[in-house]
């Protein structure tokens, strides 16, 4: 790849660009994170959703610990290249409180509810 055609990851902020995760076969977002270099080259490199923990400050594979994977099906990046959307095959959730997308909660009248029902009890998914 040359490098006008990869991700600018010295736009980011300390290197990590924003990624959206979008469901290939319907088109809803499922969740947002953030990607460094080497996340990004993980991710085309596994076709498996690598994202950048910045609570962390380490690599997630994404499913490593619940199974619930991205299975990378396109990436894109934006006009600025500062921005990645990838193209997934979820399994299971995506979001880590069970339910299929991290966007579960909707804005009704003056306050956000659950307009959504869990897929998966977290509880049974993430052991502490």
């Amino acid at each position: 790849m040359s490098n006008q055609s990869l991700p600018n990851f010295e736009k980011g902020i300390n290197g990590l660009l924003p990624v959206i995760a979008q469901d290939s076969v319907n088109g809803r977002v499922l969740m947002f994170a953030w990607m460094n270099r080497q996340a990004f080259d993980e991710t085309v490199k596994s076709k498996v959703a690598t994202y950048y923990s910045r609570s962390r400050q380490s690599f997630w594979k994404k499913g490593e610990t619940s199974g619930h994977v991205q299975h990378v099906v396109r990436i894109e990046i934006d006009c600025d290249a500062d921005c990645i959307l990838l193209h997934v095959e979820q399994v299971g959730a995506a979001c880590h409180e069970g339910y299929r997308s991290c966007f579960f909660r909707t804005l009704q009248a003056d306050e956000f509810a659950i307009s959504e029902s869990q897929v998966v009890d977290p509880n049974s998914v993430y052991k502490s």
